[in-house]
């Protein structure tokens, strides 16, 4: 276990490194050798691979007792893998079908492909796809803000004063905040500013359709 504590970066990058090699050989495997079936191996080493990752974090933390910038590091990743990833490789998927289909001059989408393509150009869907992913940044983001803030407090009225209050945002020391230490603060500070510009950037669809360009 000591080994784990004193290695944990070069573990979790070897797994990085692996992950993304699991990727480079499903898009080999797949688009190159049109083997279908077996790109779906790298696929599941994938999801293997992230499990570690998961399960690296949950040992470190029972280990230490506390949450550290390593772990929060390790769940941004899992939690994008899970969550938007999983859209992000949907549609690089379909992108690379189309190019190696044009490349090859063979067609390798399907109906319904061109029917999500089409779908992600409606400026109505747009907008709905945004407005479903700012609520789930939402979501996380509450979650995980009052899980620092139950660090950083005694109780619950304790934190409630601090969102009666909001004047230790101006202070900018941690000391002042409901975070419990430096590296918290800044995570957690650097998050707020990050959802508030998404928050407004995906609401923006709604409230500006024209601003749609169909990409």
């Amino acid at each position: 276990m000591a080994f784990i504590l004193d290695f944990q970066w070069e573990i979790f990058i070897t797994i990085e490194i692996l992950l993304l090699v699991s990727l480079l050989l499903f898009g080999f495997v797949r688009y190159f050798l049109s083997k279908k079936r077996l790109s779906m191996l790298f696929i599941i080493a994938f999801l293997v691979l992230l499990m570690l990752e998961a399960l690296l974090a949950l040992v470190l933390y029972r280990m230490t007792g506390e949450i550290s910038t390593f772990q929060i590091v390790i769940a941004v990743f899992v939690l994008y893998a899970c969550t938007f990833g999983i859209f992000d490789f949907l549609k690089l998927d379909r992108w690379m079908r189309r190019k190696i289909g044009t490349w090859r001059g063979v067609e390798l989408l399907t109906e319904k492909d061109y029917d999500v393509i089409a779908r992600n150009k409606n400026p109505k869907y747009i907008a709905k796809k945004y407005r479903w992913s700012s609520t789930v940044h939402l979501v996380v983001f509450l979650v995980v803000q009052s899980i620092f803030w139950m660090y950083g407090t005694k109780d619950i009225e304790e934190m409630f004063s601090y969102i009666r209050d909001l004047s230790w945002i101006e202070t900018g020391r941690f000391e002042d905040s409901p975070y419990p230490n430096e590296t918290i603060y800044s995570i957690g500070m650097l998050w707020g500013l990050i959802f508030i510009i998404d928050f407004i950037w995906s609401w923006s669809y709604t409230i500006f359709p024209s601003k749609t360009n169909g990409k």
